[in-house]
């Protein structure tokens, strides 16, 4: 048997993208990592422990070669192709589809649509005052997480940022106040110093009010505002005083129907906190690489998620094109997914129209759908099989190495051999 171990590697389970593993390799497959995380021991194991036909034609094993001439096939036929995904490829596959997208005058979109888009909006509306994760960790003696509970979705997330020493908070936890502000008690309360349980969908008056506290302002007696107003004179008081704070915000201050409006708000809370300290907001992202996609298609096309690219420049309409809303409008004709991931969470009318349509599926061994696809070619995957480069939830890029090796190709070669093949078959047919 031969062993091998790897020092510093990145993860790309969640979104936290933490690149200080100590992984053991034996006869290809991972039997050890330190430091422990919740999220990674099941991932690391089934790795190289199950082996799927490389390519299939409804459900059918076919040569990769027939998969990749059926998928061009498929596309060159759409009269409006739809891409949809990337939140767990890489720069080079999300680059890739951007192409291939681009060359068919496509409509692509990424998970953000089904996640963080309120957010996203909120930023392209309001700004943001933001950093990375880094300097939370060097700096922020105040961390709040506002309908985040990172125990559960980014387990090492508090240990790395909230919990370590850096250079101006050296005791590393006793340096620092963590507060959690959430409609539920969740696993994160139990270590924070104070859990404020705010009323459901009131995040908006609670953010509203920190912000008329701040100015000198008092609610009119008998309004709503979320939490009780002696909590929240207190936390207005922590946020002007701290000497770096950050508010880190998950889903459960993103979800519709308020989410845009409340993260506006949170934003502009924190521009009035800079009047005082150094405060920042930053959201808690959930997929690997959901970051990467926002800033590849921000940097190929201008925009982030739910792009139409069918005019020959990119157009930008999260309420036209997102992948949920063009299947729910029967707009498409194929779909090409770019791994699986928040599919479950679409719309019924959209997945439906998903499954009637010709879709193929590039996806890792361990992807699975409620459907089959069209078209199915396994992918290896980045950071396990292959290099890349993952952008933590911060933005910061992170680089990825292979640990094992795998006869899969990877989503951006497989892209690039179907937009080789559509070309060929263009060429064929002029």
């Amino acid at each position: 048997m031969t062993e091998q171990i790897f020092e510093d590697v990145a993860c790309t389970v969640c979104a936290c993208v933490c690149d200080d593993l100590r992984v053991t390799v034996r006869d290809n497959r991972i039997v050890d990592y330190q430091p422990f995380c919740s999220r990674i021991g099941d991932w690391f194991a089934q790795q190289n422990s199950r082996s799927v036909p490389l390519a299939t034609e409804s459900g059918v094993e076919v040569p990769y070669q027939q998969a990749i001439t059926r998928a061009a096939e498929i596309l060159r036929r759409a009269r409006a192709p739809l891409f949809y995904g990337l939140s767990h490829s890489s720069t080079d596959g999300q680059r890739a589809a951007v192409a291939l997208a681009d060359a068919l005058g496509a409509t692509i979109d990424t998970t953000a649509s089904e996640g963080h888009a309120p957010s996203i909006l909120a930023l392209q509306q309001i700004g943001e005052s933001t950093c990375s994760l880094g300097e939370i960790r060097n700096r922020a003696d105040l961390i709040i997480y506002w309908g985040s509970d990172p125990v559960q979705w980014q387990p090492r997330h508090m240990e790395r940022y909230s919990f370590k020493p850096g250079m101006l908070t050296p005791n590393g936890r006793a340096d620092r106040t963590v507060i959690v502000i959430d409609s539920e008690r969740t696993q994160t309360a139990e270590l924070a110093d104070q859990f404020l349980q705010i009323e459901p969908n009131r995040d908006f008056e609670a953010l509203w009010t920190l912000r008329g506290l701040l100015k000198g302002l008092e609610p009119n007696p008998g309004a709503c505002t979320g939490l009780p107003l002696e909590q929240l004179r207190a936390l207005a008081e922590q946020m002007r005083n701290c000497r770096c704070g950050i508010v880190f915000f998950g889903y459960g201050l993103v979800l519709p129907p308020m989410g845009n409006v409340q993260v506006e708000a949170l934003l502009q809370l924190v521009t009035d906190l800079n009047e005082f300290t150094r405060f920042y907001a930053r959201r808690m992202r959930m997929a690997g690489d959901v970051s990467g996609a926002d800033s590849v298609l921000c940097w190929q096309t201008g925009y982030p998620f739910s792009v139409n690219l069918a005019r020959g420049y990119p157009r930008y309409s999260p309420d036209e094109f997102s992948a949920a809303d063009v299947l729910e409008r029967h707009e498409t004709d194929a779909v090409v997914l770019v791994g699986s991931s928040r599919l479950d969470v679409m719309p019924d009318a959209a997945r439906r129209h998903l499954e009637r349509v010709p879709t193929i599926l590039l996806e890792h061994p361990f992807g699975e759908t409620s459907f089959e696809p069209t078209v199915r070619i396994t992918t290896a995957i980045y950071g396990i099989h292959r290099p890349g480069t993952a952008y933590r939830m911060d933005e910061v890029p992170i680089p990825l190495r292979p640990l094992l090796s795998s006869h899969y190709p990877s989503d951006g070669e497989t892209l690039r051999a179907i937009h080789a093949e559509l070309a060929a078959q263009s060429s064929t047919n002029v």
